[in-house]
């Protein structure tokens, strides 16, 4: 029998926040293949995490098919717009929710994690890293610093990461991220720049895939994901008519449930997915291979 198996595998997964996103999914279906995990989490965020597990506000969301409780190896800080602890400006790091966290920087991620296990800890790396100060604004009304923050949080993080964590990873790790189809498409409503910076890392994917590929001997892939109801995703403010626009008009008319994205993650990252690197693939009920919306009532009835 064919088995997604990831015993013995490492992984850490940026960007895990709550229990609600498709980081947290990714890092649960990754523990269900036998992996572990380490996490890293947004400085701001880092205190209502780790008090949420410890309250256990999220036991039902850590429930394994087996009945137990999935745990984190690590929680790590991790502010991605920084490469350095000293490229943050003074005053955010002497800021109350910085100052006692660390080096919440990449490379101090980086460097927390080879002193926590060893020179080539690392099989798995899980890019799920966005953040567009502006993204309600439309494009031509989104300024040039906001503009710059959406890619350098939401894809430049990604160059980062694979520059920084490269060298931790052994031969035949993976790394994969999440993007969105606003990268292809006009998404109104989707602003700021983050249309962009998907489109970015779509393209920063498939170049890492080479370089990374040659120099590290690992793979690189992105997830594009249908439109999700997660907490950080309500920063968009139409998210939830994004999700509903989504669910009528996919070529599978369903909801999209944040596990099938980690499934498709866990797949990608384990060895049956070992010939794939450089791509996008879509985990969206098929709403990227559709051409016209359908839940209209000027469309024809064409049998669906």
């Amino acid at each position: 029998m064919l088995t997604l198996d990831l015993t013995g595998k490492r992984a850490l997964v940026a960007g895990v926040a709550d229990d609600g996103g498709f980081g947290f999914a990714i890092a649960k279906a990754l523990i269900e293949a036998g992996a572990t995990v380490c996490v890293a989490t947004w400085p701001p965020a880092l205190n209502i995490f780790l008090n949420l597990l410890e309250r256990g506000k999220m036991d039902e969301s850590r429930k394994l098919k087996d009945g137990s409780l999935l745990s984190f190896e690590k929680i790590y800080p991790l502010d991605a717009v920084f490469d350095t602890l000293e490229d943050a400006p003074q005053d955010l790091r002497e800021s109350k929710r910085y100052k006692d966290v660390g080096d919440f920087s990449i490379a101090g991620l980086a460097a927390r994690v080879q002193a926590d296990f060893g020179a080539q800890p690392l099989d798995i790396l899980v890019h799920s890293l966005a953040n567009g100060p502006e993204v309600k604004k439309p494009l031509m009304e989104t300024s040039r610093a906001g503009y710059l923050a959406a890619l350098s949080a939401s894809a430049y993080s990604l160059v980062s990461m694979v520059r920084h964590f490269g060298p931790l990873m052994r031969k035949g790790g993976s790394v994969a991220s999440l993007t969105y189809m606003a990268s292809e498409r006009a998404i109104p409503g989707y602003g700021g720049g983050m249309s962009s910076a998907k489109a970015a890392l779509e393209s920063d994917t498939r170049v890492l895939a080479y370089e990374a590929g040659r120099k590290y001997g690992v793979r690189v892939n992105t997830i594009s994901a249908g439109p999700y109801a997660s907490r950080a995703a309500s920063a968009i403010g139409i998210i939830g008519n994004m999700v509903k626009y989504c669910e009528a008009n996919a070529a599978l008319p369903e909801a999209l449930d944040a596990a099938e994205v980690g499934h498709a993650a866990a797949f990608l990252c384990s060895p049956l997915g070992s010939g794939i690197t450089g791509a996008t693939v879509y985990v969206d009920k098929g709403y990227h291979a559709m051409g016209m919306a359908v839940d209209g009532a000027t469309v024809p009835d064409f049998g669906g």
